[in-house]
């Protein structure tokens, strides 16, 4: 793909249908819809199209623990299950989506690279060499880079230039952010996906995705943090001058919190989340000791169920959730990009939802907090426009702002095309043209 994405007129722009899947620890997601390219002059930062969804299936997670496949079957059958029912929905066949990717203990890296221009103008070819020479440097072994994408661009001494194209000067240079991920989580989650008779069109990490989908315009240009808190692990993403600057996951997520009541409660684990769902509250109420919880003990059906005071409740969440956020304030601060996100941090995700999230994100990470859900998208079934939703919706958006991107050439992160012909080769070169 092109730094900029080739042509950049309306009525270049293609319509075509995306597919997305979204494999999490507790659910997994399949999203099919139609991008048309938007004739308003008056464009949402990075959105050439509008995404009207067409189909949308989704199943409970199975074999997928803390963002890793641990069972290639029920994974697959998992899989399987979600893309069938967005296919009869859509009324289409998937061939090849773009899925997220959460394990793989991500790493955001910084490197710079330059080249000789020699006075002449930099030009699409310029921009693609400085990419590939920053994007080299990321290559390792047993490590696959996921995202390679220019922060900014500096031609001799002057920094901050956003597009070089057609400005003179002897010398470019570009920094660049660089995400990495394990080799082996990742080729087992496309493994997986291979095995249903479907093809990755692209890897996409997910706390870029739910950046995308949870943060609006204003957050994105002056810097905020996205939390992403999921099934088996969050994420956060930090976005600076509408760029995705750093990414990390911690395997912790709201499983964690329903595992810490069933031991703490002695109680089955679909009992625990039920009352996690219903009465749990990272917050400790003022008439927390005088309401009681009925807690089915595990064991017989028949046993009388205990009744237990909400506060033994809301101090087995609390110091879950304490935990978790003060591990991502500690990451934040060590990143170095705490001040580029300033006061604002917005929460997305399933477990984001718990009831009092917000008030302790506030108190741990001295920061403003929002809940944030996907936007920008048409058709989303009421149950799906909730922050649950935010990584799938932000694949949609992804392609979107994949221009942005360089890809070095090892890896599986890239593009592919199967043969020289086919819907895989057609979906990339789609891809590449309409955006």
């Amino acid at each position: 793909m092109s730094w900029l994405g080739g042509n950049s007129d309306a009525s270049s722009r293609r319509s075509g249908t995306l597919t997305v899947l979204d494999v999490g620890s507790s659910k997994v997601c399949c999203v099919v819809a139609k991008l048309k390219p938007r004739e308003d002059g008056k464009l949402l930062r990075g959105r050439s199209h509008r995404i009207q969804v067409i189909g949308i299936g989704h199943q409970k997670s199975q074999g997928v623990k803390s963002g890793v496949v641990v069972d290639l079957d029920r994974a697959e059958h998992a899989i399987r299950l979600a893309v069938d029912a967005a296919e009869r929905m859509a009324g289409l066949t998937v061939d090849s989506l773009i899925v997220n990717m959460t394990a793989g203990r991500l790493k955001s890296e910084s490197f710079s690279a330059t080249i000789n221009l020699g006075g002449h103008e930099a030009d699409e070819a310029d921009i693609r060499r400085v990419l590939a020479a920053g994007a080299k440097q990321a290559l390792r072994a047993e490590r696959e880079v996921i995202h390679s994408l220019p922060v900014g661009f500096s031609l001799d001494a002057e920094r901050g230039v956003r597009d070089p194209r057609g400005m003179v000067g002897d010398q470019l240079g570009v920094d660049m952010h660089v995400l990495t991920g394990d080799a082996a989580p990742l080729r087992n989650l496309e493994l997986c996906i291979n095995r249903s008779h479907l093809s990755v069109e692209r890897m996409v990490a997910t706390p870029y995705a739910s950046g995308l989908a949870a943060l609006v315009d204003d957050e994105l240009e002056m810097g905020a943090a996205c939390i992403d808190m999921g099934g088996g692990t969050t994420t956060i993403s930090v976005f600076s001058e509408g760029k995705f600057i750093h990414g990390d996951a911690i395997a912790i997520g709201g499983n964690h919190v329903t595992l810490d009541m069933a031991k703490g409660l002695s109680t089955s684990l679909d009992a625990a989340e039920r009352l996690k769902v219903m009465h749990g509250s990272a917050l400790p109420g003022s008439a927390d000791d005088r309401d009681l919880v009925s807690i089915q003990p595990i064991g017989e059906d028949g046993e009388v169920p205990l009744q237990v005071p909400r506060s033994v409740m809301t101090r087995i969440i609390r110091a879950r959730i304490d935990e978790t956020l003060e591990m991502l304030r500690d990451r934040l601060n060590r990143s170095g990009y705490g001040n580029a996100v300033g006061k604002r941090v917005v929460l997305t995700g399933g477990a984001s939802q718990l009831s009092g999230l917000p008030e302790a994100a506030r108190r741990i990470l001295g920061r403003n907090v929002r809940i944030g859900r996907p936007l920008g998208v048409a058709g989303l079934p009421e149950a799906a426009k909730g922050p649950a939703f935010s990584t799938p919706v932000g694949l949609l958006i992804y392609p979107q702002m994949a221009s942005f991107e360089s890809h070095p050439a090892k890896g599986i992160s890239g593009l592919r095309m199967t043969g020289t012909g086919g819907k895989l080769h057609r979906m990339s070169q789609w891809l590449r043209d309409s955006f």
